[in-house]
């Protein structure tokens, strides 16, 4: 993927019904969907659809996959690979990961950023579960002092934000916005 990345972390295993709810949401916003396997999505937005306005062609779609990965559900090796960062998972959001759902831009302009919070955001409305963002050390401070301001984690070479849908939405507003790969 050559955009940005968000995950949702979730504390159990996700039930069919919410998978079956992730769905729905992806197929009610996407211009194109389409399910490659269970928990695999790959979608199209339209900019205007989401009402991001200010990016230039509003028509021209913007494409995005949607990974649901962990126990019961598969990739479990990646899941385990993405997760093993060195966070005390427990201290910061209160549970240890089961399952992930990651939310990835195929491009990298700032209507993909925008987007791929709000993306990540509507996910959340759906299946509950705290955003992992990554951030730039300049960052820290701007995000630390949002409305819903996250849990956010520094450590010796990295920094990233641990929050809720509300987050998500505020960070997307801020002029400054931009998510890390």
């Amino acid at each position: 993927m050559a955009g940005p990345v968000l995950s949702i972390e979730l504390a159990e295993t996700m039930p069919d019904r919410d998978v079956d709810r992730l769905r729905a949401v992806l197929r009610g916003r996407a211009h194109r969907f389409a399910e490659r396997r269970l928990g695999d999505f790959a979608l199209v937005l339209l900019p205007a659809d989401s009402g991001v306005d200010g990016t230039g062609d509003m028509d021209e779609g913007r494409p995005f996959d949607v990974h649901l990965m962990g126990a019961g559900i598969g990739d479990e090796e990646l899941f385990h690979a993405e997760h093993d960062v060195g966070l005390d998972w427990v201290t910061h959001i209160g549970f240890v990961p089961v399952n992930a759902v990651n939310v990835s831009a195929a491009c990298n302009s700032r209507v993909d950023h925008v987007l791929n919070a709000l993306l990540t955001a509507a996910i959340m409305d759906v299946i509950g579960g705290v955003a992992y963002a990554e951030l730039l050390d300049a960052q820290v401070p701007i995000v630390a002092g949002l409305p819903e301001a996250p849990v956010v984690v520094t450590e010796s070479d990295s920094a990233v934000a641990l929050g809720g849908a509300g987050f998500l939405r505020a960070w997307a507003a801020h002029p400054g916005f931009r998510l890390l790969k």
